[in-house]
């Protein structure tokens, strides 16, 4: 079959697109970032644009051409200044549908999420359970596919926000640590979505795809401590609601800002009402149960990669942050006291040429530090200031080389600045 696979290069996505690869299935990848996902799986056939772009039957019509089925993987947390959950799960997905019948594409594949419905509080929910409405509501052959918290060797979102709180040091620190979780092994949900393509589950019917045992979110999270080859903690503590929610509004804050923290205040919602389904009716329609959380463990890797990828997610807002400090503060004192700037330069160069220096130069620090604070233009930031701090320290060596003696140390300074910039560019990668 040719299936357009929508959401692709995600974390779901791309395991299922590997999956039905083997299977023989000819994949035409569907995503907003083209350039990602030629990187992530070049073997892929490519095409798409922003799905909160595509609001009508008509808009979706040159993406079905020789389609035989269409599998939906996409989908975001929480509206930010990336995503609009309205238009891109609910709008776009239901035109999809539509188009698809007036095609005659006939198998339609959701992925869905448990307690999705029109009527659910989060938005993320809500917009997932129109589209699931709606579909039910068409003609398709369609299977909607509901996965619990997915577990995979790779991690994003909640599985990379799992790992995140797991490799707090001494003391491990959670919000609703009573909430509980079920969980699905990645390969199983690409396996669901294999088998459903296959004919060898029934069609017009919805699935939880979860493990039977439900996981206190506590427990879970020890046990991935444990999984990442961490000692354990001196205590577990659960976060204050007011100190969890007012984190959540930080990253909410910050999604605005292109950053897609999964410890937005959809993510604490849906954890504080738990992740839990009914394993019942997949059980019943395939004859097998789904891997508990054990046995996924035990089949996945944990290596220093691991343990290394939670630290540095857990250190990251902390590096960026303190980076767009540094560089703001520099360019706002510069502006400040520029006069007392360019008395530092040596008389042969003219005051005009010095000025120039000092308020060109703070610009471009407050044009870095701006830069590190808007996801999409922090590598572009990182690189730029390893640049200019370079340029600082060739030109203030052949200027001022006194500096490098002062006891504070001006130009000994800039250089775990840089180092630091480089550090952000290597782990800032979100997929």
């Amino acid at each position: 079959m040719r299936i357009l696979l929508l959401g692709a290069y995600g974390f779901i996505g791309l395991a299922i697109a590997r999956r039905l690869q083997q299977a023989g299935h000819d994949i035409v990848g569907f995503g907003r970032d083209l350039d990602l996902g030629k990187l992530l799986a070049p073997d892929l056939a490519w095409t798409g644009t922003d799905l909160a772009t595509l609001s009508d039957t008509a808009a979706w019509q040159p993406y079905l051409d020789g389609v035989d089925a269409v599998v939906n993987a996409s989908g975001a947390l929480q509206d930010g200044a990336r995503d609009k959950l309205a238009a891109s799960q609910e709008r776009a997905i239901s035109a999809l549908i539509a188009a698809c019948e007036v095609r005659g594409v006939r198998t339609f594949i959701q992925i869905s999420a448990p307690g999705a419905d029109p009527t659910a509080q989060t938005a993320f929910l809500r917009t997932k359970g129109e589209a699931d409405a709606v579909l039910q509501r068409s003609t398709l052959n369609w299977t909607i596919l509901k996965p619990g918290l997915v577990i995979g060797a790779n991690a994003y979102g909640s599985t990379a926000l799992l790992r995140m709180i797991a490799a707090l040091p001494v003391v491990q620190l959670l919000a609703f640590g009573a909430s509980r979780v079920q969980v699905v092994a990645l390969d199983e949900v690409a396996d669901a979505v294999h088998s459903c393509l296959a004919g060898e589950v029934p069609t017009r019917a919805t699935f939880d795809l979860v493990a039977a045992e439900p996981h206190p979110l506590r427990d879970l999270v020890l046990k991935l401590r444990r999984w990442l080859g961490l000692p354990a903690p001196v205590a577990v503590c659960d976060l204050p609601k007011p100190i969890g929610r007012g984190l959540a509004q930080l990253a909410d804050l910050a999604s605005w800002f292109g950053w897609r923290s999964p410890l937005r205040s959809s993510a604490l919602d849906i954890l504080s009402q738990g992740i839990v389904g009914d394993p019942e009716p997949w059980r019943a329609a395939t004859g097998r149960d789904l891997t508990d959380l054990g046995a996924i463990l035990k089949r996945l890797p944990s290596t220093r990669q691991e343990r290394i990828f939670a630290r540095s997610q857990l250190v990251l807002p902390v590096l960026v942050l303190t980076l767009a400090f540094f560089w703001l503060l520099s360019g706002l004192i510069g502006l400040w006291q520029w006069r007392e700037a360019v008395a530092v330069l040596p008389s042969s160069v003219s005051p005009e040429l010095a000025a120039s220096f000092v308020i060109l130069g703070s610009l471009a620090d407050i044009t870095i530090g701006i830069g590190f604070l808007f996801r999409r233009w922090l590598v572009r930031a990182a690189l730029g200031a390893v640049v200019v701090s370079l340029s600082y320290l060739i030109a203030g060596t052949v200027l001022t080389p006194w500096l490098w003696g002062d006891p504070l140390g001006p130009f000994v300074k800039i250089l775990p600045a840089t180092a630091l910039a480089v550090a952000v560019t290597t782990i800032a990668g979100e997929r």
